[in-house]
Formats: structure tokens, C-alpha cells, sequence
């Protein structure tokens, strides 16, 4: 793919994060449950690659702090912005990587890179949180990591399993080869 198509991919990508969470706006617990801006974020590591995804997984939430005050600067979009853009370079690399070795047709390939990139962003976002989470005086601890990064996430986890492999596996195929 040409760098125009990878940069207006992950301009389309920056705006679907941007727009996306307005789904869930009403109600914040649902936000945190489906994970809107993490789709977005997703597509962009695998379809445009690891660079364009981790850039676009970085500006996403800061910018939408930025502009439209949610999520709240800090501590959270500095946490989301480390955790995103680590969905986007690990999708990025473990596809790239995987892709090479296995037929890019097959879903395999995208759901072991997904499974892998949201593994490492939680991490990324625990590490994020346990630094920035005590300076604005919040708790932060095991249960508080496993609670946001495993068990109020875990209908948007399987969302995200269920839709964006079979997603890029069509992008791959259909869109991507003209």
C-alpha cells in the first residue's frame, strides 16, 4: 500500500476514534464496557501498520481531551494515549510479522495479533496508570488494574474479537488489493 493510501486510512481511523465514543456518550459505564475508541485504533495497526496505528492510538484520545473534554486529560487520555497507541504498534508488528508466515487471507493471522496487541496495551495502560493515577491522587493497585483492564472491558474485548478480525480479513482481500 502507498503512503497517500496509509495516511488517509489513518486520517479516516483518527476520525472513526474521534466519533465512535459519541455512541456511548450518555452513558460512561457503557463507554468503558464497549470500548468504542479502541476499535479505530485497532484497524489502523492492522490495515495502515505499526507506525500509522500507534500514532493514531497516541493523538486519538489527547486530541479528543482536548476538544471535546472527554476523556479527562489527566490522568485518563495520558493512560488511554500510552495504551492505544501500544494497540496500534502491536496489532501492526504481530499482523506484519504473521502475515508473512501464514496466508493474510486467514483470520488466524489477525485474531492472534489482536488477542497479542490488546493483551500489551492493557499492560502499557496498567504501567501508564500506576504512575500517573497516584499524582492526581487516585488508587491504583492489582484489583483496580484487573477490574478496568479485564473485567469492565470484557464485552468490548469480545466485541473486538468477534468483528475486527473478520473486518480486516475483508479490508485485506477486497479494499487493500485494488
Amino acid at each position: 500500500m502507498n503512503k497517500t493510501r496509509r495516511l488517509v486510512l489513518s486520517g479516516l481511523f483518527l476520525a472513526l476514534g474521534m466519533l465512535l465514543p459519541f455512541l456511548t456518550a450518555q452513558n460512561r459505564e457503557l463507554g468503558n464496557m464497549l470500548l468504542p475508541m479502541h476499535i479505530p485504533v485497532l484497524l489502523c495497526g492492522f490495515l495502515c501498520g505499526s507506525y500509522h496505528g500507534a500514532a493514531v492510538g497516541a493523538i486519538c484520545p489527547l486530541l479528543r481531551s482536548v476538544w471535546l473534554s472527554m476523556p479527562p486529560l489527566f490522568p485518563n487520555a495520558i493512560c488511554m494515549a500510552f495504551e492505544l497507541a501500544a494497540y496500534g504498534l502491536c496489532a501492526g508488528l504481530v499482523y506484519s510479522f504473521l502475515a508473512k508466515r501464514m496466508d493474510d487471507k486467514k483470520i488466524f493471522p489477525a485474531l492472534f495479533a489482536l488477542i497479542a496487541a490488546m493483551l500489551a496495551g492493557r499492560f502499557v495502560w496498567g504501567a501508564a496508570a500506576a504512575v500517573f493515577y497516584p499524582m492526581a491522587g487516585l488508587p491504583i493497585g492489582v484489583d483496580v488494574f484487573l477490574t478496568s483492564a479485564f473485567i469492565s472491558g470484557a464485552a468490548g474485548i469480545l466485541i473486538q474479537i468477534i468483528i475486527i478480525p473478520p473486518i480486516v480479513c475483508a479490508m485485506k482481500n477486497f479494499v487493500l488489493k485494488k
